[in-house]
């Protein structure tokens, strides 16, 4: 993991899932790999087929040191995005069995408040084995999420579009109207708040 040279260990990679949507959480994973334990095929999650991230989740479940973190639409609303997405992934981090002593995150910047010493890697899901791993972790927890609120909130199609801004999402949200699960500091929704 070239990414972590001169980092102390162990190191965690931490990533996010559900910037985008109109509805769900955010859902943040932090992942510590055992060196001599990486999954193959490894990468990031959006270039997966849903089987091979759910076979992948599972098996990283198994041999790595996992911590996640779900913010609702409602935090998302009273924190703001980029915040949210802060907490989200400083919560996984705090939620790891064992403290990393350095962090590897997808993006820009490291969580913001993040006390450790670490690196952001833009486009990292790509490129770094404990990011994406993480990006894995969080991308199979938010499709759960969201295919069980399709159950509670029938007609939106989460369970397809996992709460993205689809026509048909924005057309079911038109007709029937704004769930506790949209975000309604994102203007499609509050338009109709």
């Amino acid at each position: 993991m070239a990414a972590a040279a001169g980092l102390p260990s162990p190191v965690a990679g931490v990533d996010e899932v559900g910037r985008g949507p109109l509805a769900g959480p955010l859902v943040a994973a932090a992942v510590i790999l055992d060196p001599a334990r990486v999954p193959k095929g490894l990468a990031d999650s959006k270039a997966l087929s849903p089987a091979r991230r759910d076979h992948l989740a599972a098996e990283i479940r198994q041999v790595a040191l996992v911590g996640t973190a779900v913010i609702d639409a409602a935090e998302i609303d009273a924190l703001g995005l980029g915040p949210a997405n802060h907490a989200a992934m400083l919560r996984a981090l705090d939620a790891l069995p064992r403290s990393p002593a350095a962090v590897l995150a997808d993006g820009r910047a490291l969580p913001r408040g993040c006390a450790l010493p670490g690196r952001a890697i833009v486009g990292g899901d790509a490129t770094c084995a404990a990011i994406a791993a993480a990006s894995i972790v969080a991308k199979v927890m938010r499709d759960e999420i969201m295919q069980t609120l399709d159950l509670v909130h029938p007609g939106y199609g989460w369970a397809a579009n996992k709460g993205y801004a689809t026509a048909a999402h924005r057309d079911a949200l038109a007709r029937l109207g704004v769930t506790p699960q949209h975000r309604r500091c994102f203007a499609p929704v509050a338009a109709l708040c």
